[in-house]
């Protein structure tokens, strides 16, 4: 199992430190990786960014780039999260920036999700919506790791019910033998049962990894 903490803007370079060195005394076959503000990035085995710019570097304020990125040795990167499409960042944008990680020999866990209004209409639109954030995604290169997110339950607090994430995962086992993770509402009393449904690889977890404490009892608990 992939078990994936995405901070977001969260934590502190101190309060990152701290919380990887207690993670680093976790005994797990599980694989974890850990997504830090990019204020926070640090060398670091279970370290990946949050955003990453298609330049080593350059004039684009508020970016970062490769440059920064190699500094702390990171060759991991979280791609295409709903929050920074809520930013404005197009789907040619985004896939621009999965080929420039990709030729750099990144892995990238890339996020696909879709909106309440997408998901009440039934499956079907549900997967016609996911495959086009796919447009552009090479879908059998080795280092992807697939999250998928529905929008609706981000930090909502209301996670994806079993059924719909057995259905959701199911189909999308159809377009990718990739690893396919669920993100959404993720807390330590549903994770278990999460990681039990068939084509579930692992989780994308939000607010409840931000307490290495909780973080490490969801680990376990899977």
């Amino acid at each position: 199992m992939i078990i994936a903490s995405n901070f977001k803007m969260n934590h502190t370079r101190k309060s990152t430190l701290d919380f990887l060195s207690k993670l680093e005394n976790v005994d797990t076959n599980h694989t974890i990786r850990v997504y830090p503000p990019a204020t926070a990035l640090c060398e670091n085995r279970f370290v990946g960014a949050q955003n990453g710019y298609p330049a080593i570097k350059g004039s684009f304020t508020g970016e970062i780039g490769l440059e920064q990125i190699k500094e702390f040795n990171i060759d991991k990167i979280l791609l295409g999260h709903s929050e920074r499409r809520n930013f404005g960042e197009t789907q040619e944008f985004i896939a621009q920036k999965f080929e420039f990680y990709k030729n750099e020999n990144f892995e990238i866990m890339y996020c696909i999700g879709e909106p309440l209004e997408i998901r009440e209409k039934g499956i079907e639109e549900v997967i016609k919506y996911l495959k086009a954030q796919f447009v552009g995604i090479d879908l059998d290169y080795e280092k992807l790791i697939i999250a998928y997110e529905p929008v609706w339950a981000i930090g909502t607090g209301v996670s994806a019910s079993l059924d719909q994430i057995k259905e959701t995962h199911k189909e999308l086992r159809k377009i990718t033998d990739k690893p396919l993770l669920y993100g959404g509402s993720v807390k330590l009393n549903n994770i278990a049962e999460i990681c039990k449904i068939e084509d579930v690889d692992g989780c994308l977890i939000g607010t409840a990894s931000w307490d290495i404490d909780n973080f490490v009892e969801m680990i376990k608990a899977v």
